[in-house]
């Protein structure tokens, strides 16, 4: 089986290379970028299992490599900063982030992420990578209304126009929509759609729900899909 390919993007040297060394000792195949817009060239020419990605660097900032890589590819990609802010977290959450890490933390947490973020990610698409006809399974999807969430092929329309979503969002989705007019809390949302304990915040599921409502529902105000049950946490309504 060919190793995971992980491509760290960090401008310090010591950090950067304690991180690959603890992502290789656990047999990952790492590639480091120190440069944004070298590394932004990397990640869209070549082909990588999930990014770990600094939000501060030279030449181009975090935020605007995870807009462009969010352009054409979903893997899992993982921010990293020394910035504690909650506006940092939200906005790299926002932009399709699948975590935001603040410095410092342990190589073996980052490990754990990663694991946790790939193991998932390879769940959710195992299916559609399937080699054979003992994998080829009929095409599933839900249709609630003018929404259509093709399961197998990761793909969602909204009165018969495709929507873009990230990862976390088409998961987040399908989740709550399989289990509708059930009331998730955030932290409940956390463990069974991010699937890792005691890592991230709630404020990711608060960003993840608001940027779906953004894109599917045509009265943001109107929360026709997802619902807030304050104090307790979101419905799915039918």
């Amino acid at each position: 089986m060919s190793k995971r390919k992980v491509l760290i993007v960090e401008d310090d040297r010591a950090i950067a290379e304690l991180e690959r060394d603890f992502l290789e000792a656990n047999g990952y195949e790492v590639t480091l970028r120190a440069d944004g817009r070298q590394a932004l060239e990397k990640a869209l020419e070549q082909e990588y299992d999930l990014i770990i990605l600094d939000v501060m660097l030279p030449g181009m900032d975090g935020f605007d490599i995870l807009r462009r890589i969010r352009e054409t590819k979903f893997i899992p990609v993982l921010m990293v900063s020394a910035r504690k802010e909650d506006i940092d977290k939200i906005r790299g959450l926002g932009l399709g982030a699948d975590d935001y890490v603040t410095k410092p933390f342990s190589p073996t947490e980052l490990v754990a992420r990663v694991k946790a973020h790939l193991e998932r990610y390879n769940r959710l698409t195992g299916v559609a990578a399937g080699i054979g006809p003992s994998h080829v399974r009929k095409s599933r999807e839900l249709n609630i209304r003018e929404l259509t969430i093709q399961i197998d092929a990761r793909r969602v329309t909204m009165r018969g126009a495709e929507v873009t979503m990230t990862t976390k969002e088409f998961d987040l989705l399908l989740f709550l929509a399989e289990n509708p007019d059930r009331v998730y809390s955030k932290e409940a949302l956390l463990d069974k759609v991010w699937g890792i304990d005691n890592y991230g915040d709630t404020a990711t599921v608060t960003v993840h729900v608001g940027k779906i409502r953004d894109k599917i529902q045509k009265d943001p105000s109107q929360h026709q899909f997802i619902e807030t049950v304050w104090g307790a946490g979101y419905r799915f309504k039918m």
